[in-house]
């Protein structure tokens, strides 16, 4: 079965190159031209994988706030960002809203097709569950890799898969530096093509769900110039 994907796009003929390239590459696509049919599709296709979204929309409701909108009620669903905008501010606002990536316009079909496959193999598929069931335990926090959750003091915490992934990686390396080359890679993949400060911001996203005191991080810390580790 085709994966299906969603691309809100106002202009006509972005939407039109995005959306032939995707069923180029085999998937089933769904397209929307403002953040209100966006969000109704998207309750109309629970089915939907992947969004790509542009941030810049005419109306009430542009990208970012579409992004928010469905990450409050999908954890699992990939977002991309697709802008206009070059600026570094664009970019960790669409991060920090809950998307996954980002591709900055212009883009290639080759790099938009390889940052949609690269987040399909990340986020996975929620019906197919890793054999055995395999938890980890560290301090108030048990990672169960089968359902793919996180619980803090028997709390489920609300994680997207790839934040999911970073705090694996975390755990199955316990008091390890591990640095932002090797969570990218880790994560993200070799074939990832991005900023590497995609991983600060993801590391931010996790502090705000994780830590007792953001501004003192006490499980997520930073080694500076280096990178992160877990710290407990």
């Amino acid at each position: 079965m085709a994966r299906k994907l969603l691309v809100l796009e106002d202009e006509e003929n972005i939407r039109s190159f995005v959306v032939i390239n995707l069923r180029r590459a085999g998937y089933d696509v769904i397209e929307a031209s403002d953040g209100e049919e966006a969000l109704r599709l998207t309750e109309q296709h629970p089915d939907i994988r992947l969004a790509l979204l542009d941030i810049m929309l005419p109306g009430a409701l542009d990208g970012l706030e579409v992004c928010r909108r469905i990450r409050a009620g999908n954890a699992e669903l990939g977002i991309i960002m697709l802008t206009a905008k070059t600026q570094e501010l664009d970019k960790v606002t669409g991060l920090m809203s809950g998307a996954d990536d980002y591709i900055t316009k212009p883009f290639s079909p080759t790099e938009l097709i390889a940052r949609v496959d690269a987040l399909i193999r990340r986020i996975g598929d929620p019906a197919v569950k890793s054999g055995g069931e395999a938890e980890i335990q560290s301090g108030p926090f048990t990672l169960n890799t089968q359902s793919r959750t996180l619980s803090k003091n028997g709390t489920r915490l609300k994680l997207t898969q790839v934040e999911f992934n970073i705090v694996k990686l975390f755990m199955e390396n316990m008091s390890r530096a591990l640095s932002r080359e090797e969570i990218l890679t880790n994560v993200w993949g070799k074939e990832y093509n991005g900023d590497v400060k995609i991983v600060d911001v993801n590391v931010r996203r996790l502090r705000i769900k994780l830590e007792d005191d953001t501004a003192n991080p006490s499980y997520i810390t930073t080694v500076w110039g280096y990178g992160y580790k877990w710290g407990l």
